[in-house]
């Protein structure tokens, strides 16, 4: 499940910044006043990195579920 959770939030994140459905990026447009094309084109290395980190996480699953495992706490 924790998996499954964080793998969702990162998609639908992603899927927030890119045209046609991204909300987030009509607001950048809007706050900084510069057009749509200008702001995609400012963001293309940064779509690179997410869908590389994307690909990491679905090939290496352990990745997303490390941090807890080391922190839970485990009974007796």
């Amino acid at each position: 499940p924790a998996y499954f959770g964080v793998l969702m939030a990162f998609i639908l994140g992603i899927g927030l910044l890119t045209p046609p459905v991204g909300t987030c990026l009509y607001v950048g447009c809007g706050v900084g006043k510069v057009s749509m094309e200008s702001l995609v084109r400012a963001m293309l290395p940064y779509y690179a990195a997410l869908l590389v980190v994307l690909v990491i996480l679905i090939a290496f699953p352990g990745i997303v579920t490390w941090l807890p495992d080391i922190t839970a706490v485990r009974g007796n």
